[in-house]
């Protein structure tokens, strides 16, 4: 354990304040490609009975109408939060007929990017927006890399957790200031740290051959339909992603030494007029290509790991609400869909993810500088491709250290956290998930990863097989389940309440949409 973690952990344990740390608030967001019977994305429109993707809080879309996206509210209880994400999907399932939610985060049957249809929102100003930003990424970064599913795993520290650490650390600037400033700190070691994600969840080891579109591409063949690397953890995480850095020139680096510097580095990015990207055009025949013509359309262009989040407004950009109003929470993005869970992610993975997170917050945070910065660019990639590779090493303070020694380090420094959220809990739930994945450590082939390949050998089958296979059984488990009255009540008042905030938000309109977007970038200035 780190001395930070272990002073900082003492004084509330001390204090008898460590009870604090149990009280976090987790939410989850998971996205599903829609596909046919055959595997392939289908060109359907969202379906209606599943409400409006601009105005529904739990089911919405990403980046095609394809992309179903089921967000959780921040909730306090992790088996709450997996029954309410696990029911979203029973819901989505009634109205889906013979298509399948696909169980893997890398798609497989595709036919060319320009057969994926671009998510719509309606006829509204800022409907209109979120479609032609994804029009924008499809010119930019081609449209099969943004079909690619995750699982987004969001945190926030208990507010009454955030006086009490203050006096710890006897910081006397304003409450808000501090806060942001240790929620940076805690991004900043998921950075450093972040690559041990893709090692223990990472479940894309192989990819369909469709997926590269014929491009050149060191990886192995697996079989006739499949690339793999043999070692590999997540290729989703790895160079063949979405990432902005495709082309020279365009790459771009948030700085994460305070809100302030995030938040500049994020807006310099997106008033920054970018060649490659001008040579798209703004609007062309009198329809738009893309928002702008700069490095970054909008915040959420920025891929990274992690970022630090606030709610928005209706109309205000993602850097506005954090500079209005600070961190609210912390979202996590370098998590693959489990495909061995119907609701693509399990509990023991999620008291996992809030263990990190605390031991990401109580843990020593500087700069990262340059130098550091290459080697977390580094270790995630390498563990990405060769996370399994027997005695792999990454790159930590300038020295070489082998993954699995640096990764049972960290494991190990999360054990007295673990003691202290399993406080009162005799089944130590917090503990046993420390243990699963300290196994994964010691262990590689019971990872996520070693465990795919595993089947796809076992069974003799292509990627594709085997994640249809699992998509088919996760269907069958989902359709299965009865929702109780309340909750399919609730699932179909929300539909409708969200179709009848669209059409409010459609009404509410006063302006062009050439006009619209102005003001929107306007106001952030």
């Amino acid at each position: 354990m780190s001395q930070a973690v272990e002073k900082r952990l003492a004084y509330l344990i001390n204090a008898r304040q460590s009870h604090l740390l149990q009280h976090g608030q987790i939410g989850l967001e998971k996205e599903s490609l829609r596909v046919s019977p055959n595997g392939a994305i289908v060109t359907t429109a969202h379906p209606a009975p599943l409400g409006s993707a601009l105005a529904h809080p739990y089911i919405t879309t990403d980046y095609s109408e394809a992309l179903t996206e089921f967000i959780t509210p921040p909730l306090g209880n992790i088996s709450e939060l997996l029954s309410f994400l696990t029911d979203t999907q029973i819901f989505t399932y009634q109205h889906l007929g013979d298509e399948l939610l696909w169980a893997a985060s890398m798609p497989c049957v595709l036919a060319g990017g320009e057969n994926i249809p671009i998510a719509k929102y309606g006829s509204s100003n800022i409907g209109a927006m979120k479609t032609v930003y994804r029009r924008g990424l499809g010119h930019r970064y081609g449209r099969m890399m943004q079909v690619i599913a995750g699982v987004h795993f969001n945190y926030s520290v208990a507010e009454h957790f955030w006086p009490v650490y203050q006096e710890i650390e006897q910081d006397r600037r304003p409450a808000r200031d501090f806060i942001d400033n240790a929620y940076l700190g805690l991004i900043r070691n998921l950075q450093r740290f972040g690559w041990l994600i893709p090692y223990l969840f990472g479940a894309s080891p192989a990819i369909c051959k469709s997926f590269l579109n014929g491009h050149a591409t060191e990886l192995q063949e697996f079989d006739a339909s499949t690339y793999f690397e043999p070692y590999a953890t997540s290729l989703r995480m790895g160079d063949i992603g979405y990432t902005n850095s495709k082309e020279a020139g365009v790459g771009i680096k948030a700085n994460y030494d305070s809100l302030a510097d995030y938040v500049s580095s994020l807006r310099r990015a997106i008033s920054s007029p970018c060649p490659l990207w001008q040579k798209i055009g703004l609007k062309v025949d009198g329809r738009y290509q893309q928002l702008n013509a700069n490095i970054l359309q909008i915040e959420n262009e920025y891929y990274s790991t992690v970022r630090p989040k606030q709610v928005p407004g209706v109309y205000e950009m993602p850097t506005q609400a954090l500079s209005q109003r600070g961190v609210r929470y912390v979202e996590l993005r370098s998590i693959d869909v489990n495909l061995f869970e119907p609701a693509g992610i399990n509990e023991k993975q999620i008291r996992f993810l809030e263990l990190f997170m605390l031991y990401c917050l109580l843990h020593e945070s500087p700069p990262i500088d340059h130098l550091e910065q290459q080697s977390i660019d580094s270790n995630l990639l390498k563990t990405a491709h060769l996370g399994r590779t027997p005695a792999l090493k990454l790159q930590r303070n300038s020295k070489q250290i082998e993954l699995a020694d640096w990764a049972s380090e960290l494991c190990d420094g999360m054990q007295a956290i673990a003691e202290q959220l399993d406080a009162n809990k005799p089944a130590q739930p917090y503990q046993r998930a420390l243990a699963t994945s300290q196994e994964a450590v010691r262990d590689p082939a019971s990872t996520l990863s070693a465990r795919v390949l595993a089947q796809m050998q076992q069974h003799n089958e292509s990627f594709f097989s085997f994640a249809k296979r699992m998509s088919q059984a996760h269907k069958s488990y989902l359709c299965s389940q009865s929702l109780s009255p309340d909750r399919e009540a609730f699932y179909k008042q929300e539909s409708l309440l969200s179709q009848q905030r669209q059409l409010e938000i459609e009404a509410s309109d006063n302006c062009s949409f050439d006009e619209f977007l102005m003001r929107y970038f306007a106001a952030a200035l």
